[in-house]
């Protein structure tokens, strides 16, 4: 276990959320507001806990639960660490690539008020676009696979849709009986990723318009009529879409160390937290605009306006915002791995038969909870549940 950050998002929820809530009374949806109550609850005593104790020097500890909510800040490194360790059995010795879809701000707005059908479609033309482009023999000829990850925030939490894609350098020749490697240090052709992404973007976006399935609120309410949205997607056709490669990753163990940054990220992290005063809530931000040190920069925000933005980032319920695709969508993931790696002359990772994993897993899981004076493992002496009152554990008899 580590020690607490000196400011967190839940000590921002917990002394202005009440108020804001009825401020905002009628504005803000079921799913901001649970997301609010998780965390504002997130390992306290109104979640219930444990009574731990140390196997080694005997001190005693109380653990409030954690309330798990995938937009909360402090629960999401634990459930990054579980997925990873999943995800560890998936990786190719060969370089692996790093792709950003951004949606231009105009589809950012409306994509606000979508959020299921939008973000859903930035994923499945994302991924149709990066494996229709690589099988085309004029760029690789082969089927490759993806995991692409989902984030909507700038560093500053404005709405900023986009998905990362992390993409093994290579992929399977059309017959399957080969590996068709990526020229070194280059990927796809970023300009033919782009035009294909635009296109396909907006054909798709008109078709949920034509089936009825956008909504429009506010300023947007006039693209409801159909010759409306049709001038106002004509100006997107011609724009710039930014689709962005990064070099290729060092090695499979770089891949991890990024998925463990990016795969379960919020919105911001406690640790860019910097103070809460009468001034508003200050945090650390960068800009990507500016160059060297000049980047990082403070901001200071009103209570209010902090909520307002973190809760733009809430996500609509069964929204998966980490999917796999191509050679690594989930119904075919191990056949595909395992003739890949045959291919590579890598070999074959060690995998339990079914039914094993959980034992497997459960073998080498690292203690739960480590002590804060000596480092063994601590026990669950007592439990606690929601609302019970919480009482030490009896001294031990003297001796």
């Amino acid at each position: 276990m580590q020690g607490r950050p000196a400011l967190e998002v839940a000590d921002i929820l917990r002394q202005h959320g009440h108020a804001w809530r009825e401020a905002q009374r009628g504005h803000l949806s079921l799913g901001q507001l649970k997301v609010m109550s998780a965390i504002e609850q997130c390992r306290s005593a109104a979640l219930g806990g444990h009574v731990l104790r140390c196997d080694g020097c005997g001190t005693d500890q109380i653990a409030y639960n954690s309330c798990r909510n995938r937009h909360c800040p402090k629960c999401q490194s634990t459930a990054a660490r579980r997925w990873l360790e999943l995800r560890q059995a998936d990786l190719l010795t060969v370089e692996y690539y790093h792709v950003v879809f951004t949606l231009p701000a105009p589809i950012a707005d409306i994509a606000y008020q979508n959020k299921a059908e939008v973000y859903g479609l930035l994923f499945d033309v994302a991924a149709e676009v990066l494996l229709t482009i690589a099988a085309d023999a004029k760029h690789l000829g082969a089927r490759i696979g993806a995991t692409l990850v989902l984030h909507t925030w700038g560093s500053a939490l404005t709405h900023h849709p986009h998905v990362h894609g992390i993409v093994p350098g290579g992929g399977l020749a059309p017959d399957g009986k080969s590996w068709v490697a990526c020229r070194p240090g280059f990927f796809l052709s970023v300009r033919v990723l782009s035009r294909l992404f635009r296109r396909r973007f907006l054909e798709e976006l008109q078709r949920r318009h034509q089936a009825g399935r956008l909504q429009f609120f506010g300023e947007h309410v006039a693209l409801a009529e159909a010759n409306a949205f049709r001038r106002w997607l004509a100006p997107l056709r011609k724009t710039e879409w930014v689709i962005y490669a990064k070099r290729p990753f060092a090695g499979p163990e770089s891949v991890l160390a990024y998925l463990s940054r990016y795969t379960h990220r919020v919105a911001i992290a406690n640790s860019r937290l910097i103070s809460m005063d009468e001034r508003g809530v200050t945090f650390r931000w960068k800009d990507y605009r500016a160059k060297g040190r000049t980047r990082y920069k403070t901001m200071t925000l009103q209570p209010e306006e902090f909520m307002r933005r973190f809760l733009l980032h809430v996500l609509p319920g069964g929204l998966h915002r980490i999917r796999h695709y191509g050679l690594l969508a989930n119904g075919s993931r191990k056949a595909k791995l395992a003739i890949a790696r045959e291919l590579l002359n890598q070999p074959q990772a060690a995998v339990a038969p079914d039914g094993d994993d959980d034992d497997r897993r459960t073998v080498a899981k690292p203690a739960s909870f480590v002590c804060l004076h000596c480092g063994r493992a601590m026990t669950i002496v007592q439990t606690f549940t929601r609302g019970q009152t919480i009482r030490a554990p009896p001294p031990e008899p003297a001796r």
